[in-house]
């Protein structure tokens, strides 16, 4: 049974022993699933995340790898090196190096605040027009390009938005050319002063029910520490973002940023993670992200 994340947990739970950390240290860079499975150290209870902003309650049914170890496995699904991460958060159930592992790889923006005025009026049927939209004329620059088409299914899970805490959670449903297993873009963002906490799942439409249940606990566990929360935001002083709550659901950071600068998608065999642009995006992967087939991952 998953415990509630109100259960008291002590500050630090299993760090690794300065012998171990040295082993991990010592790796080599590109080690295979198998290899670097038992190296993992995970931390549970209080976790701090970049320079004190912001902070993990990790419970007993979850795991935390830190920034270096969440680089490592992405290397180990065969990804580029430095994804520039703040870490990754797994189930205990399994191994993020399993063929049925999951994971949620937070990442931040520090575009600076986003207004979330508009979440109450948002029209979700017309955001995923566009969406669509944009996904066609998208799939047009990366066949030109030869890379594989794919096509917006629609949501997995509606977006909803928690004006009290500031966070906001939606799914998407992906279908890629020639690929029968559909891929679920789950994404949940915390929002803050000077910036967005991006979370990220990554799994398979078929762990959508792993995911939605795991997602009240990820909302509760992540915070922007004093100084660095929503409420903390000092008007004629502090940056203001140059997109709101919509822009934030349909790609408004991958259209900002240019696909050239930012991670498209994850590929984890079957499994992508994807921010899909608006109408400006439309050019091509920089980084492909993916991992290696299920037959060579480690077992939990």
């Amino acid at each position: 049974m998953r415990r509630a994340l109100i259960f008291a947990i002590p500050a630090v739970f299993a760090l690794a022993t300065p012998a171990a950390a040295q082993q991990l240290d010592s790796a080599p860079p590109h080690l295979s699933a198998k290899e670097l499975d038992p190296r993992l150290r995970y931390r549970r209870g209080e976790v701090v995340l970049g320079n004190s902003l912001a902070t993990l309650q990790i419970p007993d049914d979850y795991r935390y790898l830190d920034p270096h170890q969440t680089d490592q496995v992405l290397q180990a699904w065969g990804n580029p090196p430095d994804p520039q991460t703040l870490g990754m958060i797994v189930p205990s159930s399994a191994s993020p190096l399993a063929a049925d592992g999951w994971a949620v790889v937070i990442t931040y923006d520090e575009s600076g605040f986003v207004k979330d005025n508009e979440a109450a009026t948002l029209d979700y049927d017309k955001l995923m027009k566009q969406m669509r939209e944009a996904v066609a004329e998208d799939n047009k620059q990366r066949k030109e390009a030869g890379y594989g088409t794919f096509a917006l299914v629609g949501w997995a899970e509606p977006p909803r938005y928690d004006s009290a805490a500031h966070k906001l959670y939606w799914a998407k449903e992906l279908a890629f050319a020639g690929e029968s297993l559909h891929t679920l873009n789950y994404n949940i963002r915390i929002l803050g002063r000077g910036g967005v906490l991006v979370l990220n799942a990554v799994a398979t439409m078929e762990q959508i029910g792993d995911i939605k249940k795991a997602t009240p606990d990820v909302l509760s566990m992540v915070n922007f520490t004093t100084g660095h929360r929503y409420a903390d935001f000092v008007p004629g002083k502090d940056k203001v973002a140059e997109y709101g709550i919509a822009a934030l659901i349909v790609g408004g950071i991958a259209a900002k940023a240019g696909l050239f600068k930012i991670l498209l998608g994850v590929l984890i065999a079957a499994k992508k993670l994807l921010i899909v642009g608006i109408a400006a995006v439309g050019a091509f992967f920089r980084k492909l992200f993916r991992k290696k087939p299920p037959q060579t991952a480690a077992t939990p």
